[in-house]
């Protein structure tokens, strides 16, 4: 499921790079994936909450934990952080050091300015939150595990009743203007309701949640069909909603349903297309891969020439629609053969020597086959 949701921000980001010369066909590529990417960041929150909590084993110390979990991403991010950088001046464009420091310490997602979020790695801002759902699990899960198994669907309910307070707050407390040129909000509101790190925690706290629902007996039997059913109409909505709902609220609850189902029907023996042995090694390359496809997606664009697009920025040129296309699929090929490449040569090995757990194996259980399954 991971690889999914790592193209649905591909197919985003390309939409960010006005590929395509005619308007019409470049305004219906935009429409039909302007939240793709918002739902794809989403999944990712949720299931990080999810797998940690099925992962967690009794005994395990605060220590190995954040040990484990930065030996997965910082390595890549450092590498890809550094390509960026080289890739900026390649391209004569401005490093601004602050702004790069940011980013490279995983702090930039605290900072509501889009120069300073969106620098280096432009990607790299979700690490910077799933840095503090790292911080955060420990001390989350000693709170969540307290809940009686029959109050835990009660704290999912308000959990996405936060998330849906979450764009009423944005509105009624941050300023409207500037307006962001995308949609009918402010910088300062989008900032709050998609990149705060804080707001945030709520989808990650969710998947701690579903997760013991899982483990507690408590899942309601929902199949894989129907939680891809649900969530392909949540993301028709995230089409038609009011804006800032847009971002996270309108596929909060598909996805919250989708995650468990996929999980609990790998356990259950049940063949899913996810648990196809190339799906399995996608997913496994699905952090890489989506390190890495923002930078070959601006400047593979910009390696064929530059021009100052409709938003006054510069950007790739323009082409007719069948060789946009060409393009994308070509640079989804380069994102994956380098995502295998950071994947085999920078994160494996840097997991075989920091990311393995210094605690003694349980015996094989059912939460060991749903982390398999949905990483």
């Amino acid at each position: 499921m991971r690889f999914v949701a790592a193209a649905m921000v591909f197919v985003f980001h390309g939409s960010l790079e006005f590929l395509f010369r005619t308007p019409e066909v470049g305004f219906l590529y935009m429409i039909a994936t302007s939240t793709a990417g918002f739902v794809g960041v989403s999944f990712f929150f949720i299931l990080s909450g999810f797998v940690l909590t099925y992962s967690a084993r009794p005994g395990d110390t605060k220590g190995n934990f954040f040990r484990r979990r930065f030996a997965k991403i910082l390595p890549n991010h450092v590498v890809t952080f550094v390509a960026a950088i080289v890739l900026l001046l390649v391209f004569r464009q401005a490093v601004d050091p602050a702004s790069a420091v940011a980013n490279l310490f995983l702090v930039q997602s605290w900072i509501p300015d889009y120069d300073v979020l969106l620098s280096g790695n432009g990607v790299a801002w979700s690490l910077s939150v799933e840095a503090i759902f790292y911080l955060s699990f420990p001390f989350l899960l000693v709170l969540i595990n307290k809940i009686r198994p029959s109050r835990l669907w009660f704290y999912a309910g308000l959990t996405v009743l936060a998330v849906l307070l979450v764009p009423l707050l944005a509105k009624a407390l941050l300023p409207s203007t500037p307006v962001w040129p995308w949609g009918p909000a402010s910088y300062a509101q989008i900032w709050f309701v998609y990149n705060f790190p804080v707001t945030r925690l709520f989808e990650f706290a969710l998947g701690i949640i579903l997760a013991r629902i899982v483990m507690t007996g408590r899942w309601i039997g929902l199949g894989v069909k129907w939680g891809i059913a649900l969530a392909f109409a949540g993301y028709v909505a995230s089409l038609f909603v009011p804006f800032l709902y847009a971002f996270v609220g309108a596929t909060i609850i598909p996805l919250a349903l989708l995650i468990p189902a996929a999980a609990v029907a790998d356990v259950k023996g049940r063949r899913t297309f996810f648990a196809r042995p190339s799906m399995v090694w996608l997913g496994e390359v699905s952090f890489a891969f989506y390190l890495v496809h923002r930078l070959v997606l601006t400047y593979g664009h910009w390696a064929f020439g530059t021009e100052i697009n409709a938003f006054g920025a510069l950007g790739g040129k323009a082409w007719s629609a069948p060789v946009a296309l060409a393009f994308l699929v070509a640079a989804f090929a380069v994102s994956l053969l380098l995502s295998w490449a950071l994947f085999s040569w920078v994160e494996t090995p840097f997991m075989r020597r920091f990311g393995r757990t210094q605690v003694l194996p349980l015996q094989t259980s059912p939460q060991e086959d749903v982390v398999g399954a949905v990483r």
